[in-house]
């Protein structure tokens, strides 16, 4: 069960992606595309999972915490959930595009 902090963090992580994805009113509507934010929410992902693995390793090796390895495994299922969440999101309007009369 993630804790209310690692599902902060990741509502954080996820609203930083979001403002970099909207342009500031210097900046041109264009300098920002869906694939640069898709491939840096991925990164993350991967950093979080990278993170747990090492906090992990730590256990194993007497230099972690438990509480520390936890809530690093639910930091990453919290953002693991939601880029699934926005993958079958774009699947899905991808979808209804689809189906529109040309």
């Amino acid at each position: 069960m993630p804790t209310p902090s690692s599902v902060a963090n990741a509502y954080n992580s996820i609203a930083s992606l979001a403002n970099q994805a909207k342009p500031s009113q210097n900046e041109a509507a264009t300098s920002v595309d869906f694939g640069s934010m898709v491939k840096s929410a991925l990164e993350g992902v991967v950093e979080k999972g990278e993170q747990a693995d090492q906090k992990a390793l730590g256990l194993v090796q007497g230099q972690a915490d438990v509480v520390d390895v936890v809530t690093a495994i639910a930091e990453t299922e919290v953002a693991m959930e939601a880029l699934v969440s926005v993958r079958d999101r774009v699947i899905s309007a991808y979808q209804e595009i689809l189906r529109m009369p040309i």
